[in-house]
């Protein structure tokens, strides 16, 4: 593995990390919002991460499988999807958005975003960050190292 295997393979960490924290700061934001374009209330949104499995820069021959990646190639959003769970309903009978009709009178369907998972997700995405700039840093060290070492 290179200096610059490791810097990329951050890299993919810190641009997935990066995108999920705008997710759950778009979450978060939401949080109350009762009406959207496609009609309803908000619905939380989650990113969902993977390794990556093609392995353009670095091919090897000397890998056991040549169909997979290597541990340590990175991850890459695979898509964002809406959580379905279900809605919260709090009673608000003079809200504009409250049902009209039914056993739900008065009642608000409110997103179902719970404003403790969000920043306790935002915690994690944030530390995972911190631990990719950490794997950066290290890398730029050990090549800055290497190279004194081949002055000398």
């Amino acid at each position: 593995m290179s200096f610059f295997h490791a810097i990329n393979t951050a890299a993919t960490g810190l641009t997935a990390q990066r995108f999920r924290i705008d997710v759950i700061s778009d979450n978060i934001a939401n949080a109350t919002t009762t009406r959207t374009t496609q009609g309803g209330p908000f619905r939380r949104s989650r990113v969902l991460l993977r390794p990556r499995e093609d392995n353009l820069i670095y091919k090897t021959h000397f890998k056991p499988d040549p169909f997979k990646a290597e541990i340590g190639d990175g991850v890459r959003v695979i898509k964002v999807e809406k959580d379905l769970s279900p809605l919260r309903l709090v009673y608000d009978p003079s809200h504009p958005d409250a049902i009209k009709t039914g056993n739900k009178k008065g009642y608000v369907e409110m997103p179902n975003v719970v404003i403790v998972k969000e920043m306790v997700d935002m915690i994690s995405a944030s530390r995972s960050y911190e631990a990719n700039v950490a794997t950066v840093n290290a890398a730029k060290n050990m090549f800055r190292s290497a190279l004194s070492i081949g002055r000398a």
